[in-house]
């Protein structure tokens, strides 16, 4: 929350010194992007499957960004905090629940050149966060037993599990502009991010466990991307 916050604090403060000081070529637009992604946690899976007591992770999440899209000279500048999270289940009895919150940065080039139509083939890095969580189904166990007994209350909590990822993405944009307001617009991005190494999963605690399975980030991402300056919004509606 206190990123996406310094985000927000930081588009204001580019804004207020393009008008200040007629920057408005290097401040970026504001993006909204909804969508999903297909990743297979196959390592953690493996040992899920066998154990009746668990459900296995999903392979969809739905996810949610906030970022900056840039264009200038052809140069296509990307940034976006993201947040994700999925369910596979039944959420009030056996089920399993995958999250991640992620930072990336890439650049691309506008292919067409037009001002209506933006087409960039990009490339970036960034850094994931996973939690797996699994839930046991208790529906069997007695209310006033939990109340009264702490083992009984630990042996119902979920387990828990994480695991971090430095990760490279190469994808595709495109992004149709308004004709008023040209730096607004909407659009969709797609590709593939990967991780540069497999990891161990860890305890909820983020320790290190003996013969814990490992994974990489493999997945394939689609979202609608809504880009928006509210600096030129302003610029028109005064007539700058």
């Amino acid at each position: 929350m206190k990123i996406i916050c310094t985000a927000i604090l930081c588009t204001f403060i580019l804004s207020g010194m393009a008008q200040e000081h007629k920057m408005y070529d290097f401040v970026p637009e504001a993006t909204l992007v909804i969508g999903g992604s297909f990743q297979n946690f196959s390592g953690l899976n493996n040992r899920v499957e066998n154990l009746s007591q668990y459900k296995k992770l999903p392979g969809y999440m739905g996810t949610v960004e906030l970022g900056w899209l840039k264009a200038r000279n052809r140069i296509v500048s990307v940034a976006g905090i993201t947040l994700g999270s999925s369910l596979s289940g039944d959420r009030h009895q056996k089920s399993s629940a995958l999250s991640t919150a992620g930072v990336y940065a890439g650049v691309g080039y506008d292919v067409i050149g037009s001002k209506m139509i933006t087409l960039y083939p990009m490339v970036g890095v960034g850094y994931e966060m996973y939690r797996a969580k699994f839930y046991r189904d208790n529906s069997s166990v007695d209310f006033d037993q939990v109340l009264q007994s702490a083992a009984v209350q630990n042996s119902i909590s979920p387990v828990s599990f994480r695991n971090g990822f430095f990760t490279y993405r190469a994808g595709v944009g495109v992004a149709l502009h308004s004709k008023r307001y040209p730096a607004n617009s909407i659009g969709l991005q797609a590709g593939y991010v990967g991780s540069f190494s497999s990891n161990a999963w860890r305890s909820n605690e983020n320790q290190d466990l003996m013969n814990a399975p490992e994974d990489k980030v493999s997945k394939i991402y689609l979202g609608v991307v809504l880009a928006f300056s509210p600096w030129e919004m302003m610029k028109g509606m005064h007539g700058k």
